[in-house]
């Protein structure tokens, strides 16, 4: 493993880890989005991670965005007769986005791109040692 591999694999993953919390957002600010550009109620939005092809000399390759999915979960039915968005009955697609789902996937991709934060300064430290131990 070369020197600079650690800070490229985390550098992967805090950037994986930023595309799923502004995934999340837009999750989370089209909530009650009733009609999306489609016509239809928003859906929810994840994202699809991957091992990242090490490149020629490494041994891991870190991650990346293999896409953005839409869920397929079918939408929230809400009754609610006097909203321009209802069907016949009275009732509202919703978006099937679940604010405690969006949060909670938001504290784990936060803690994830911690993590890797945390790994970079520690591989930062260690070379810093190493440079100081070969002047």
């Amino acid at each position: 493993m070369g020197m600079f591999d650690s800070l490229n694999i985390s550098a992967s993953g805090m950037t994986a880890q930023q595309l799923w919390m502004d995934v999340i957002s837009s999750n989370l600010a089209n909530a009650d989005t009733t009609k999306a550009a489609n016509g239809k109620s928003y859906q929810r939005e994840e994202v699809v991670l991957a091992q990242a092809p090490p490149s020629f000399g490494e041994i891991l390759g870190g991650v990346e965005v293999a896409g953005i999915v839409k869920d397929p979960s079918p939408p929230q039915e809400v009754y609610d007769p006097g909203n321009p968005d209802a069907n016949k009955q009275g009732y509202v697609a919703m978006p099937n986005v679940n604010p405690v789902t969006e949060m909670v996937d938001l504290i784990t991709a936060s803690r994830g791109y911690e993590a890797n934060v945390t790994a970079m300064t520690a591989a930062k430290q260690m070379f810093s040692s190493t440079f100081g131990i070969l002047h």
